[in-house]
């Protein structure tokens, strides 16, 4: 009696709360198998996304995708899902060197624009002092000149409007305007 009375009440108990998975992650889908509840890789591999899971698949497998995040506390597995999907695509890509022929790619355009921004700035030295040389040459000439000595340098510098003041048609050759 005590046994059909554990039977009627577990019976007429309800079931224990389970959550419902709507659909199956990503990984779960490829994989042909059911999604459980505590599905490792359902937080990483959503459902709306399998290229991501697919490319990981690929290269590493799924059971040591699987292994590699149990072996993880779960605040670094985020990071660590990303890192294998951007390696899986670097490998796709590059199947011999990987994420490594890709910084080594980096590397090497950083140290072309480096090239190039040195030798800009080398240039703009080298315009710095030709311009410094040329005014300091125009000086020597103003101070050394019998001619020039009643004028400064301002005299020789033309104001925005003297082109377009003098009466002479050298200024204004079109009566008419260029455009509409």
């Amino acid at each position: 009696m005590d046994c059909s009375d554990t039977i009627n009440t577990s019976s007429s108990s309800p079931p224990p709360p389970q959550s419902v998975v709507i659909s199956p992650c990503a990984a779960c889908k490829i994989l042909r198998r059911r999604c459980a509840e505590k599905c490792v890789l359902a937080p990483y591999f959503p459902p709306n996304d399998p290229l991501k899971f697919t490319t990981a698949h690929r290269v590493f497998g799924a059971s040591n995708i699987i292994k590699f995040l149990q072996e993880l506390p779960e605040t670094q597995r985020e990071d660590a899902v990303s890192s294998m999907v951007y390696e899986a695509n670097a490998r796709l890509r590059d199947p011999v060197y990987g994420c490594a022929g890709a910084i080594c790619q980096l590397q090497k355009h950083i140290t072309q624009l480096q090239e190039q921004l040195a030798k800009a700035q080398a240039e703009i030295v080298t315009m710095q002092c030709q311009n410094s040389n040329l005014m300091a040459f125009i000086c020597m000439e103003m101070t050394q000149s019998p001619s020039l000595d009643h004028h400064s340098i301002d005299d020789f510098t033309p104001s925005p409007h003297s082109f377009f003041e003098d009466n002479t048609t050298f200024g204004l050759q079109w009566e008419e305007p260029l455009w509409t």
